[in-house]
């Protein structure tokens, strides 16, 4: 049998097929547009994910049985607000994570009805960047569009929904859209009336392993499967990459280092920190976990090599960099705005600290270290609430960086363990897929059958001494610029 994991990610869906026992048989990505309509503003178009989609498992299943297909299921960027009329047709593009538009309605959330009810409610503060805000926003800015609305979803949910007709959800991604009960894993009945909308108008919510339908007549026939393949439910992305890399059961560590970046702990027992700097979502597994996340992560480097020094041979640009811990000059990576622990869609990026003898090596250390700084920010925050992080996974396309590996081991001073295969989220979803198909009696099992470590990145002592150094010094800058940021 073979099973399909779908990582529906914000530049490209990345499908990859695997084998009932772990092997990897292909792997096809997919491009798509993003828009920006305004400043801030981040937008794409759903039907781009299910053409792209289609097109995307027909080569992945090329030169096999196709017959052989049982399961299709997904990892799927996180908060997208997308909207479907009576006739099924999407309202208005997709409102994405990372768009910043809500601060109004994430105030309104946060100071008027308060954060001590909203993590009542949803275990959760408001983010800029969560489905709640963005249904207030399109309430109050596009109330003809709103009143047309019949079914809201998440971005794979839409992709699950064109595939099986199931209209469904996952309780991780769902955890994430400020309208679920965490703690119970069911929808809250206080936030769907402060957002003014229905049950009917909201998915049913499944676990990330659990069967949602069968494949409809006429998608399996485009495709060349059989009716009887079974869709799963899938995961947010980072459930899903924790899935693919093995950070389930209790206290496992999972650094992902994609477009966003993400500091991803597992749980057996539902938990909050005070401050709600980290996220408490629902977990793929069928527990909980925390989850500190950064809004620019991997995109930093991508941004600065290529849109400012115009290359994209990364590997060349970090190859002249020696002296780790010694560099003056730091860098904010605020390039969106900042989820976690700031929860300030205002931030920007900033370079501090540059002098006449500043290289080009210098600036791209610094957005190398910038990023490992601001993911330390949330390990911190779990630090604070008496979790113990000894080592930690880690995946992302940032993670083939020998040399960001060993920055982020020594900023934050635990071993990382390098992943034989380091596919994330596709590799989750395809791993959730076999587990409800039954190849797996739960995702536990599969995710530490699977999952095999291949090497350990470890801190030394003398350069850790050094990091720590610099990052007492870089926790000073955002604090100092904060005022500055809102005034741009």
């Amino acid at each position: 049998m073979y099973f399909i994991g779908v990582d529906l990610g914000t530049s490209a869906v990345k499908l990859l097929l695997m084998e009932e026992s772990g092997k990897i048989c292909n792997i096809v990505s997919k491009e798509y547009p993003l828009f920006f309509p305004h400043p801030g503003w981040s937008e794409q178009n759903p039907e781009d994910w299910y053409t792209q989609s289609m097109a995307g498992m027909k080569k992945l299943t090329e030169g096999i049985d196709r017959s052989q297909v049982a399961g299709i299921s997904f990892g799927g960027q996180m908060h997208g607000l997308v909207t479907l009329d009576d006739q099924d047709q999407v309202i208005r593009p997709a409102i994405l994570w990372n768009d910043g538009r809500t601060s109004e309605e994430t105030d309104y959330l946060n100071n008027v009805i308060g954060k001590d009810k909203l993590s009542q409610y949803t275990a959760n503060i408001a983010f800029a960047g969560f489905t709640a805000p963005k249904i207030l926003w399109m309430k109050k800015n596009e109330p003809e569009k709103f009143a047309k609305v019949v079914k809201i979803m998440l971005p794979k949910d839409y992709l699950a929904y064109r595939l099986s007709g199931s209209f469904c959800t996952d309780v991780s991604d769902a955890s994430g859209m400020l309208l679920l009960d965490v703690k119970n894993r069911c929808w809250s009945k206080e936030m769907m009336e402060i957002c003014g909308v229905k049950e009917e108008q909201l998915p049913k919510v499944y676990e990330s392993w659990e069967v949602v339908g069968t494949l409809k007549p006429e998608v399996a026939k485009e495709l060349g499967f059989s009716e009887n393949v079974k869709v799963i439910a899938g995961a947010g992305d980072n459930a899903a990459a924790a899935v693919g890399t093995g950070t389930v059961g209790d206290g496992q560590c999972n650094i992902s280092l994609g477009t966003s970046g993400t500091v991803f702990i597992s749980s057996k027992n539902f938990g909050v920190d005070e401050h709600n700097a980290l996220h408490s979502f629902c977990h793929a597994d069928g527990s909980y976990h925390l989850m500190g996340c950064m809004l620019s992560a991997a995109s930093c480097n991508k941004w600065w090599a290529e849109e400012i020094l115009g290359t994209k041979d990364f590997a060349a640009e970090q190859a002249p960099i020696q002296k780790l811990g010694e560099n003056h000059v730091f860098f904010l990576p605020y390039l969106m705005g900042e989820r976690s622990p700031h929860n300030d869609p205002d931030a920007r990026g900033v370079f501090f600290g540059m002098s006449m003898d500043t290289s080009r090596a210098d600036m791209t250390q610094a957005v190398l270290e910038g990023v490992a700084f601001a993911l330390r920010d949330s390990l911190e925050v779990a630090k604070s609430l008496g979790i113990k992080i000894e080592r930690t996974k880690i995946c992302g396309g940032g993670a083939k960086s020998p040399l960001w590996k060993q920055i982020i081991a020594n900023v934050m001073n635990i071993k990382v363990d390098v992943l034989e295969v380091e596919e994330g989220p596709s590799l989750g979803g395809a791993m959730l897929a076999a587990v409800g198909c039954g190849v797996y009696p739960d995702v536990e099992t599969a995710g530490k059958k699977l999952a095999k470590v291949v090497d350990t990145v470890e801190p030394t002592p003398e350069l850790a001494a050094k990091y720590e150094e610099r990052y007492q010094k870089f926790k000073e800058l955002y604090p100092a610029m904060k005022p500055l940021f809102k005034n741009l």
